[in-house]
C-alpha cells in the first residue's frame, strides 16, 4: 500500500545526533589546535605528547564516527552516543591534567558534551554524563600539572592576562556552538515529534477506514435480501408493463440501478481483504478512463457528462483497483448532486502524472465547508448525504500517492482536481 507522506523520512534520531556530535567534536578539535598553536607562538611551554595523545584520540574517534556514518548503519542508538561523549570527557580530562588542570582557560569545554547529552539523550544518560564531568573537574582541582608563564604576557606593549583572554574566547566560542548545535538538535527532535504525530494520525485514519469497511460489509449482508426482492418485483412489473413502453423504459432504469447496487454489494464482500493482485485487473489508461465514464453514465443517465480526454501517444498499462474507480465515481456523484444537468470531466497525463478535473455548475462551497470536506461523516448536503464520499475518495487517492483539491471555479461551481502519480499504477 502506498502512503502519501510529505513529512521527512523517518530517520533514526540517534544517528542524526551522532552526525551533530561529529560536527561538534570537529569544532572542538579545531579550536584546541588553534589555541595550542597560539600558545606555542607566545613561547609558552606545553607538554607535546599529552596534547597529541588527547587531540589524536578525538581525531581517531571522529574518524571512526565518520566511517560509521558513511556505512549507513541503522543500529545507531543512544548508548553509542553516550560512549562517544564519555570518550570525549576522557580526552578532555587528559588534556586538562597536563595543561594546568582547573585553571586551564579551555576547561569550559566540559559543558559541550554535557549540553549535547542533556538535549539528545534520555535523563539517566544525561545525569550519568553530568556526574562524570563533575567528578573529572573536581579531580582537576587537586591533581594536575601546572603550567608556567600562563597568566601574564606582553603583546604589542600591553600586558594581558592569558587566562582571562582564554576564558573570554571560550565564552564566545561556547555560546556560538551551543546556539548552533543545540538549536539544530532541538529542531531535529521537534521534527521527529511532528512525524510521530503524523504517523499516529495515519494510524487512527486506518482504524476509521477499517470501521467503515466493517460497517459496509454488514450493510452489504443486510441489503442483499431487500435488493433481491426489488429485483423480483421489477421483473414481474416488466411483464405487466410489456405494452406500455414509456413506463417500461423507466422501469429499465430502475432495474439497472438495482443491478448496480447488487454489483456494488457483491464487490464489497468479494474484494474485502484481498490483496493488490486479486482486487483488480490491468487496463490501458485510456480504456480505464472509458470504463470509468461508461460505468458512471449507466448509473446517472439523467446527467450530461461532458468528457475531454487528451490525446497522448503514451497509453500505459495500469493496475485498476476497484476502490480507485469508486473514488473517482464518488467525485462524479458529488458533482452530479450539485449540478444534475451537466458535469464536465477532463483527463490528461504525461509519463509521470495523471491529472483529472471534475467540474459542476452548482452554487460552490464556502470556506467553512471547504475546510471540513474530506473529514469523516461531514456532508455539505445537509441531511441528504452521509459525509463519506469525499472522505473515502481522499483516503483512496492517498493510498496511491495521489492528491485531491476542491476549489470554487472562477465561472461558478466546484472544481475537483485529482493528481495521481502513474508510477504507483503502472504494471511493469
Amino acid at each position: 500500500m502506498v502512503m502519501n507522506i510529505t513529512s521527512p523520512i523517518l530517520e533514526n534520531p540517534s544517528r542524526r545526533n551522532l552526525q551533530r556530535l561529529f560536527l561538534l567534536r570537529s569544532v572542538m578539535i579545531a579550536f584546541m589546535l588553534a589555541a595550542t598553536l597560539a600558545l606555542f607562538y607566545l613561547h609558552i611551554p606545553l607538554p607535546q605528547y599529552p596534547i597529541a595523545f588527547a587531540v589524536g584520540g578525538m581525531l581517531l574517534l571522529n574518524l571512526i564516527t565518520l566511517l560509521r556514518l558513511n556505512s549507513h548503519a541503522s543500529n545507531v542508538n543512544d548508548k553509542e552516543v553516550l560512549l562517544q561523549l564519555l570518550a570525549d570527557l576522557l580526552a578532555l580530562t587528559v588534556l586538562f591534567y597536563y595543561t594546568g588542570g582547573y585553571s586551564n582557560p579551555l576547561v569550559w569545554m566540559y559543558l559541550l558534551p554535557l549540553t549535547v547529552a542533556a538535549v539528545a539523550l534520555k535523563r539517566e544518560y544525561a545525569w550519568l554524563l553530568a556526574i562524570v564531568a563533575i567528578a573529572c573537574y573536581s579531580l582537576l582541582v587537586f591533581y594536575y600539572v601546572p603550567l608556567s608563564h600562563l597568566h601574564m604576557h606582553d603583546i604589542a606593549g600591553k600586558t594581558l592576562d592569558i587566562h582571562l583572554v582564554g576564558m573570554w574566547i571560550g565564552f564566545v566560542v561556547s555560546a556560538g556552538i551551543i546556539a548552533f548545535f543545540v538549536t539544530r538538535i532541538g529542531q531535529s527532535l521537534r521534527e521527529y515529534d511532528q512525524l510521530m504525530a503524523s504517523i499516529r494520525e495515519q494510524s487512527l485514519e486506518s482504524e476509521r477506514v477499517l470501521s467503515l469497511g466493517t460497517l459496509a460489509a454488514s450493510a452489504a449482508h443486510e441489503l442483499g435480501t431487500p435488493l433481491s426482492t426489488m429485483a423480483v418485483v421489477s421483473k414481474e412489473l416488466a411483464n405487466d408493463l410489456a405494452n406500455q413502453p414509456e413506463q417500461l423504459q423507466q422501469l429499465d432504469v430502475l432495474r439497472t440501478q438495482i443491478n448496480r447496487c447488487k454489483e456494488i454489494l457483491s464487490s464489497i464482500t468479494r474484494n474485502a481483504g484481498q490483496n493488490r493482485a486479486d482486487a483488480g485487473h490491468g487496463l490501458n489508461l485510456r480504456e480505464f478512463l472509458q470504463e470509468l465514464i461508461q460505468r458512471w453514465r449507466d448509473t446517472r443517465p439523467a446527467t450530461e457528462l461532458v468528457v475531454s480526454v487528451a490525446e497522448s501517444s503514451d497509453n500505459p498499462l495500469i493496475f485498476t483497483d476497484r476502490t480507485l474507480i469508486q473514488a473517482l465515481q464518488n467525485l462524479l456523484d458529488n458533482a452530479a448532486d450539485a449540478s444534475p444537468d451537466r458535469v464536465v470531466f477532463n483527463a490528461e497525463w504525461d509519463e509521470n502524472t495523471l491529472n483529472i478535473s471534475i467540474r459542476d455548475f452548482g452554487t460552490g462551497i464556502s470556506d467553512e465547508i471547504k475546510t471540513q470536506l474530506g473529514k469523516r461523516f461531514f456532508s455539505s448536503k445537509n441531511e441528504q448525504g452521509m459525509g463519506v464520499g469525499v472522505y473515502l475518495s481522499k483516503i483512496t487517492l492517498t493510498r496511491f500517492g495521489g492528491e485531491l483539491n476542491l476549489a470554487n471555479h472562477n465561472e461558478g461551481g466546484v472544481l475537483a482536481s485529482v493528481k495521481l502519480p502513474l508510477k504507483n499504477l503502472r504494471i511493469n
